[in-house]
């Protein structure tokens, strides 16, 4: 039996257990095993891997996917140029391989989140996104809308640099007719701290503005709930979530189970 899972903490509102479990059932696979290992500290993974020796792969979520980078052995391109990790392949002798596909989990999402309503890419191009975060699902986010070509800055509780913006810098009604697109890659919101949200000035939402929220569970967060009153068209993380899914089947059927 190969076993497939998930490492991170907490893991309470994965829904990735069940989304692969049902995968399997579909395609009529009985060797392969995902399971969830809520791990609060990193430290533990070697242990893991000690107690699991048929583990083959994993995926990798929250606060882990830019501190797991000093256990791995190699890293993909792509998951070397954003600096995060959320898939990783499990090789002879116990090599950790890193990838990444929730730059084209979210690219994809967006993509077809536009072409479902109508818009126009070339428009989002024209004007800038907010990123709300700076963890790794943040630099993922990144580096999918450089590839499509949109301007963007991190907001962060706590910036790190003269480029990204805190929240009281977001309090600008000005900054607002200059953006489009407003992506939330924090935790706040998600279950079961379903009252938070983002510190965000949401009488400056309106029509004109795109809201997606990475997180999926529940399928309306309070963001997203504020943002719908306001006029916003809103998305959630679960497009996003299917698709970098497969995107990580695509890896560990090729690399580990073929």
């Amino acid at each position: 039996m190969h076993l497939l899972g998930l490492i991170g903490y907490p893991l309470s509102h994965s829904f990735s257990e069940r989304y692969f479990a049902e995968k399997f059932n579909r395609m009529g696979i009985a060797s392969i095993c995902y399971m969830l290992f809520p791990l609060p500290e990193l430290s533990a993974l070697p242990d893991l891997l000690s107690q699991y020796p048929n583990l083959r792969g994993f995926n990798v979520t929250i606060p882990h996917k830019k501190a797991i980078l000093p256990y791995l052995d190699d890293l993909d391109p792509t998951a070397k140029a954003i600096g995060a990790v959320n898939t990783v392949v499990v090789k002879a002798g116990r090599l950790l391989h890193g990838y990444n596909t929730d730059a084209e989990g979210f690219q994809q999402a967006l993509l077809a989140w536009i072409h479902a309503q109508g818009a126009s890419l070339s428009l989002w191009q024209k004007e800038k996104a907010l990123i709300l975060g700076t963890g790794g699902s943040a630099q993922a986010v990144s580096y999918a809308l450089k590839q499509l070509g949109i301007a963007h800055q991190f907001v962060s509780r706590r910036p790190k640099t003269a480029e990204q913006l805190s929240y009281a810098d977001v309090d600008d009604p000005q900054l607002w007719d200059r953006v489009r697109l407003l992506v939330n890659t924090t935790p706040l919101g998600m279950y079961p701290a379903v009252n938070t949200c983002p510190n965000l000035p949401f009488e400056y939402i309106n029509e004109r503005h795109w809201v997606f929220d990475l997180v999926y569970n529940p399928s309306e967060t309070l963001l997203l709930q504020r943002a719908k009153r306001q006029g916003a068209h809103t998305t959630n993380g679960l497009d996003m979530l299917y698709r970098q899914a497969e995107a990580a089947w695509a890896i560990w059927q090729k690399e580990v189970l073929s």
